[in-house]
């Protein structure tokens, strides 16, 4: 399954959907995971923290929602 991460953009959300560590997890359960660049700044994630753990970074929310099968939002 590919799970899709975008970008929170509600004023003040800083979360993200996946952290890494749960990326990890996933990802070594067999699944893809797509996150927006940037989805992880708001609680101090960069996107090598994402991509050290397998997951793929791409550059838009539309790349996300049309390159996923479920998408993990707040």
């Amino acid at each position: 399954m590919r799970v899709g991460v975008p970008k929170e953009i509600k004023n003040h959300e800083y979360r993200v959907g996946l952290t890494p560590p749960s990326a990890a997890e996933l990802v070594a359960a067999g699944h893809e995971v797509i996150v927006e660049t940037n989805a992880g700044m708001g609680i101090d994630f960069e996107d090598a923290d994402y991509q050290a753990v397998g997951a793929r970074i791409v550059s838009s929310p539309a790349e996300v929602f049309a390159q996923s099968d479920m998408i993990v939002k707040v």
